[in-house]
């Protein structure tokens, strides 16, 4: 068996499919009935509690002798020898023998001064998994990347998707939409109740890990900058942003002089960190991307809400973005499509238009399409929204998602439309 080594970011409380529903229940179930209120005052036991507790009682009823478990949390003052990569070696060594595999489980690694060199003496070691957590200003994913390519695994993990998030919530589905619009599907946000507490979790997070992350890690010294950036980011779901273009924002708006290089990083520092997903244009007729202006979604509305103070809720953009993510979770790759049109005006005159589709969707050969509508509330809505769709002229399935309590059908063009309840609680949804 191969050494597989997961790495975790520092916000835990975010986790794919089953795994996360597993997860959040368990902690409520377990956790919450022994009264274990240090899990609501301090999110990073939330990896804890998932890393040490309960894949320890998977594995346990798996069949793996209690023994063959290793677990050290780095963070905890009372492993501070542990700290020391040699001493940590001996350590787990000595709780290595000969027979059947064995688990060790490091919390927090970054706290060990050449941690790679503890986790590389492991991987020739044929019955030892490593699976690691660590903060993400420290140990981003493109580091474990560059220093473990081809020798682990790594798991990325996501806020609860709404169907998850549903699952544990007390109260109807519209009710629940409402709550996970505004405050996302972090788990810990599932066992608050209050709204203010909601909203100052989410706040403190994104300041005091998210923002206190990134100046750390990349060295930033202008801090207003990048968090402009962000609150324009916030503030333009669905929206095509171009480097560029932004240039003139921030000198006509904050009279500050910044180059579309510098920018273009922090577009990329902010994918880095998980906050938000570039999404890109593709010519659908064309067969060509076009990597400028484009799309970015955040991984979770919660975050985003809390970083513009709640402000703007603007549900036709939420929902988009909401979409986004499911198709992310659904492991779909997913482009912004661009059909062109060539039509004429007023006065004859040809002209080529730019009719855009919300989502191309793409899994190995399979490929979807997806319009995100609010309302269809007239015949001119229902035509507006199909006629870059009708535009298209493969044979590939076709998508319309609306709130509107409508009864899933296909229409005469062969196009789907369907409720966004239907899209979001039904996992094959998108088959037809």
């Amino acid at each position: 068996m191969s050494n597989k080594n997961a790495y975790i970011r520092n916000n835990i409380q975010l986790c794919y499919g089953d795994k996360a529903r597993f997860i959040l229940k368990q902690t409520h179930n377990e956790y919450a009935q022994r009264n274990d209120k240090d899990c609501n005052r301090n999110p990073s036991l939330w990896k804890v509690v998932f890393a040490f507790n309960l894949f320890s009682d998977y594995l346990k009823s798996q069949g793996v002798d209690e023994g063959h478990i290793i677990k050290v949390d780095l963070e905890d003052r009372r492993n501070k020898k542990l700290r020391n990569p040699d001493a940590l070696l001996e350590y787990i060594d000595a709780h290595i023998t000969k027979d059947g595999m064995h688990y060790v489980m490091l919390d927090e690694v970054q706290w060990v001064e050449e941690f790679e060199d503890v986790l590389n003496s492991y991987l020739k070691i044929p019955n030892v998994d490593v699976y690691v957590t660590g903060s993400n200003s420290k140990f981003l994913s493109s580091d474990v990347i560059t220093e473990f390519r081809g020798r682990g695994d790594e798991i990325k993990v996501a806020p609860l998707s709404f169907s998850e998030y549903f699952s544990v919530f007390n109260g109807s589905k519209q009710e629940a939409m409402e709550e996970y619009l505004t405050f996302g599907g972090l788990p810990k946000i599932a066992t608050m109740r209050g709204n203010e507490e909601k909203m100052k979790y989410l706040q403190t997070l994104f300041k005091k890990t998210y923002i206190t992350d990134i100046l750390e890690r990349y060295k930033i010294k202008n801090e207003e900058e990048l968090e402009e950036l962000i609150n324009i980011l916030a503030s333009s779901i669905g929206g095509l942003i171009n480097p560029n273009k932004l240039v003139k924002t921030f000198k006509s708006v904050k009279n500050v002089s910044i180059s579309p290089n510098t920018l273009s990083f922090y577009l990329e520092i902010l994918q880095e960190v998980f906050m938000v997903e570039k999404s890109i244009r593709y010519d659908i007729k064309g067969k060509k991307y076009i990597d400028t202006p484009a799309k970015y979604y955040f991984a979770d509305l919660g975050l985003r809400n809390a970083r513009i103070n709640f402000r703007q809720y603007e549900v036709t953009h939420l929902m988009e973005n909401l979409i986004y993510n499911e198709l992310r979770v659904r492991e779909l790759f997913v482009d912004v499509g661009v059909v062109v049109v060539n039509t004429k005006d007023e006065e004859g005159k040809s002209q080529r238009k730019q009719l855009e589709v919300d989502f191309v969707c793409n899994q190995g050969s399979k490929r979807c399409y997806i319009q995100s509508a609010l309302r269809l509330p007239n015949e001119e809505k229902r035509e507006q929204e199909l006629r870059s769709l009708m535009n298209i002229s493969d044979n590939f399935q076709k998508f319309i998602i609306t709130e509107d309590p409508i009864k899933r059908y296909q229409d005469e063009n062969g196009v789907v439309f369907m409720n966004i309840y239907e899209f979001l609680l039904d996992k094959e949804s998108l088959k037809v």
